[in-house]
């Protein structure tokens, strides 16, 4: 089986909790460099997961190690630097989410890409999970009819990362580009991806820096907190070309209850998915024999990391195209950018 060679961009918490214990599972995968703009985490970084580079930055990198593969796990701003030069020097690229920082950042990206014909896939691990498989499955089959409507909730009553994350020159948002693109990603997804054409959305910065005690947040290895101007939650709704439209309310600190889910309605069947529950997360809604049923299916559990780097591996390995691709990093980010802009001009907006 062949070997292919990573190099990581970013010694953070995803990388370290997330991807490189991941790629450490597998047999065809050699991790043989890593970079980060603080050359001592790297080193550390190397030193914990028997990486033997380490480097200060990308560019040199990719200049002294031969890889296969860039996995870009850096905060959002240096994404479209990134994906650039790894692109440039022929090197495949898997991205965390968001694409970019703008859209202006991802069209460079998608140049860069389609230019030096490299695979690139995003990293969006919701549309691995067991769950969003199977219903994805479902739809692919046609048991569920066209997806007319959907919603999704993504909310935190306190739970606001600290770090870079609240520095939008750095993050490009708050929970709308952070935890907001996973929930809007899922929904749209197993919706089949319609073409999005219009937003109506707003934005609330009515808690902020929150003091509140005995809540657990995220913390980035860069902890400083260098500003925090970004939203606190938002909610909106898109339409669709085909018709259809998805509901969302995301948030990092809201006074209301945590939430956690997706649902979507067809034509033939509807789901509902709670990804915060520990047991009996998706309910099939249909009918059988004329009579409303509620299914319940069993389902193996995955790790929806693992599965997305299984997923990228196999493009490398045999030519497949990413279901995440590059478009849809595209689309999403126009997306969420949609959401900004509705609510700093107080309209709908066309996407």
């Amino acid at each position: 089986m062949q070997k292919f060679k990573i190099a990581i961009a970013g010694a953070g918490n995803i990388a370290q909790n997330a991807h490189l214990p991941a790629y450490q599972k597998r047999d065809d995968v050699e991790v043989v460099a890593v970079c980060d703009l603080n050359l001592a985490r790297a080193e550390g970084c190397a030193k914990k997961f028997s990486i033997p580079h380490a480097f200060g930055c990308a560019e040199e990198m990719l200049k002294k190690v031969e890889c296969d593969a860039v996995d870009i796990c850096v905060w959002n701003r240096a994404h479209k630097e990134i994906a650039v030069l790894a692109a440039n020097a022929g090197r495949h690229i898997l991205c965390e989410k968001p694409m970019a920082l703008n859209v202006a950042h991802a069209i460079e990206m998608q140049e860069a890409v389609e230019k030096n014909g490299v695979t690139f896939m995003m990293a969006m691990p919701r549309r691995f999970a067991s769950e969003v498989a199977y219903l994805n499955h479902l739809l692919q089959s046609g048991k569920m009819g066209q997806i007319y409507y959907a919603k999704t909730s993504m909310i935190r009553r306190r739970g606001t990362p600290l770090g870079w994350f609240t520095d939008t020159a750095k993050s490009g948002g708050g929970p709308v580009i952070d935890i907001g693109v996973h929930a809007i990603d899922c929904a749209w997804y197993l919706m089949g991806r319609p073409k999005p054409v219009s937003i109506r959305a707003n934005t609330s910065y009515a808690i902020g820096d929150y003091q509140t005690k005995g809540v657990s947040r995220w913390i980035a290895l860069d902890s400083d907190v260098t500003a925090f101007d970004t939203e606190d939650s938002a909610a909106g709704y898109f339409t669709f070309e085909n018709g259809a439209s998805l509901a969302f309310e995301v948030s990092w600190a809201l006074n209301n209850q945590d939430s956690d889910m997706v649902s979507i309605s067809g034509e033939k069947a509807g789901a509902a998915l709670d990804m915060a529950a520990e047991s009996d997360r998706l309910v099939i809604y249909a009918e059988e024999e004329g009579y409303l049923s509620d299914n319940r299916p069993t389902l193996l559990a995955v790790d929806p990391f693992e599965q997305e780097i299984d997923a990228f591996l196999r493009c490398l390995r045999e030519g497949e195209k990413p279901d995440a691709s590059l478009q849809d990093g595209l689309t999403m980010i126009r997306m969420l950018m949609g959401i900004y802009q509705s609510a700093r001009e107080g309209r709908e907006i066309s996407l």
